[in-house]
């Protein structure tokens, strides 16, 4: 009888003790930025583009840019803006709910970016970090990278260990 309540005392006590786990959260979203996105951010939620005063939701895939005094979502700009260029033009990392509520603010603080063009985007860059970001995983606006297949041996016959057709 006694090892049945010792028994039942060790498996009541295992089971009432919580056992502490770290857990550490990271929200990375760099497969989900546009290629036309600034490089350094492992997290942006909107962009802003001074030179249009507008912005883009990366998660929705949308830009949101005023009209007639309403703030409009939609898969593309306006036809105002077209000769808009997102591959050339400064982009603002903004991380905080609907900024486009604090359009005041924001466009004042930023206003010194518009017409800059010298801010390095994700499909230009050489960090380990955007390798796999346009590879062909996430659709066809990415470039893909195409990989050479190793030839056969009757190859071999042609080719010097250069690849280049000629012999030494």
């Amino acid at each position: 009888m006694k090892k049945i309540i010792l028994t039942a005392a060790i498996l009541l006590s295992c089971l009432s003790v919580k056992i502490a786990s770290a857990q550490i959260s990271l929200n990375i979203n760099i497969g989900s930025q546009p290629e036309w996105g600034p490089t350094g951010y492992d997290h942006a939620d909107y962009y802003y583009l001074p030179d249009v005063d507008s912005y883009y939701d990366i998660n929705a895939h949308q830009y949101v840019y005023l009209n007639n005094n309403v703030w409009v979502h939609g898969a593309a700009l306006p036809a105002r803006f077209g000769n808009y260029d997102v591959y050339h033009s400064y982009k603002v990392v903004v991380n905080q709910p609907t900024p486009w509520v604090h359009n005041d603010v924001i466009r004042k603080k930023y206003i010194s970016y518009r017409g800059r063009h010298d801010q390095t985007i994700i499909r230009d860059s050489k960090e380990v970090k955007y390798t796999n970001h346009w590879r062909g995983e996430r659709g066809n606006s990415r470039k893909v990278v195409v990989h050479r297949t190793v030839r056969d041996n009757r190859d071999d016959d042609h080719r010097d260990h250069r690849g280049d057709g000629h012999r030494n």
